[in-house]
């Protein structure tokens, strides 16, 4: 059996960036809406857009290297399921009837389907997918020799790609049902697994080639940015520039996480990354406040977007902090 005591520095960082980078994309989401989508007026807030798309990937990488990485053979799948869903699901489902109820209570969607869907919010979706990873964690856990064995890794990623090719260029994308999104991101999970149980292998890999993989993850993140804005002006769909399911995004988050995984060894951002679950649900809510603020005063230049999006950050951040103050909040809160 293996350790569960080990902890790695880096992927509070990671999750620390990760958290940013959906707060990113949504207020620059939020520019894009208000300009009516003038991507030639607008580069910057595009380019900032795209290259965070490797937010919501990276989380499930994340959670799947945390996973394996605290598994614990003897533990039975009932208890794993009770222990890990207590953390998420009451905090989950508590926001979704705050978003339901007083922040979009035009959703006249049934409330259960909503809290399944994670439709109360946008940002929402990614949970009800989360719980679907973690229902079949023990699962994966116990034939990890079969899904570690390079050719089923290769099979799978090949199935992965085509998946994303389908859904980004063929159908334009689609809903954010769980069983989707689960489908569009299994293998950033499969290859979190992975990388724990080789974590110091890729770190070397890392450190050895941290040059190109800052040189590749930067070739990649414009591309993503140059492939959304250019199919997006052939079909104009925004599906083009919302989604992160892309083959493209696939291999820009796997460079951005070995480059992550290695620049910030030593970095200790642990007290941050701890805030970042209540973050993630109460960003979008401070978001919508300072936009009452700022969208009369948006303009083609990086200082709004970044000004926009430090605001939301600090403001999420900082109610966070306050909120972890307060004793066993957080288990209702996140």
């Amino acid at each position: 059996m293996r350790s569960n005591n080990s902890h790695v520095k880096s992927l509070d960082t990671m999750r620390a960036i990760a958290i940013l980078a959906v707060i990113l994309i949504h207020t620059t989401t939020r520019t894009l809406e208000a300009t009516h989508y003038n991507l030639t007026s607008y580069p910057w807030t595009l380019l900032l857009n795209q290259v965070s798309r490797f937010a919501v990937p990276l989380f499930f990488l994340i959670s799947g290297f945390v996973l394996e990485l605290s598994s614990v053979n003897e533990i039975s799948y009932f208890t794993f399921l009770k222990k890990r869903f207590t953390k998420i699901v009451i905090p989950y489902i508590f926001w979704s009837l705050i978003y339901y109820y007083f922040v979009y209570n035009q959703n006249h969607d049934n409330l259960v389907h909503v809290i399944l869907t994670g439709n109360a919010s946008y940002q929402l979706y990614f949970i009800p997918t989360l719980c679907i990873f973690y229902m079949v964690f023990p699962l994966l856990h116990k034939i990890y020799k079969f899904i570690a064995h390079p050719i089923t890794l290769i099979l799978l990623g090949t199935l992965q790609f085509w998946f994303l090719y389908q859904d980004y260029f063929i159908k334009h994308g689609g809903s954010d049902f769980p069983t989707r999104i689960s489908t569009l991101s299994y293998f950033v999970f499969l290859i979190g697994m992975v990388a724990a149980r080789n974590k110091d292998k890729i770190f070397e890999l890392a450190k050895k080639w941290k040059y190109a993989l800052a040189t590749a993850a930067g070739c990649t993140g414009y591309y993503v940015f140059a492939e959304g804005k250019n199919l997006y002006y052939q079909i104009y769909n925004i599906g083009s520039i919302y989604s992160q399911y892309r083959p493209s995004v696939l291999v820009y988050t796997i460079l951005i996480g070995l480059l992550f995984f290695y620049t910030f060894r030593g970095v200790n951002l642990k007290k941050l990354s701890e805030l970042s679950y209540l973050v993630f649900f109460i960003h979008v809510i401070i978001l919508e406040t300072v936009w009452r603020l700022f969208s009369k005063f948006v303009n083609p230049n990086p200082l709004f977007d970044i000004t926009f999006f430090l605001t939301v950050s600090a403001v999420s951040f900082l109610i966070a902090f306050l909120a972890h103050k307060i004793p066993h909040l957080s288990k209702i809160t996140g």
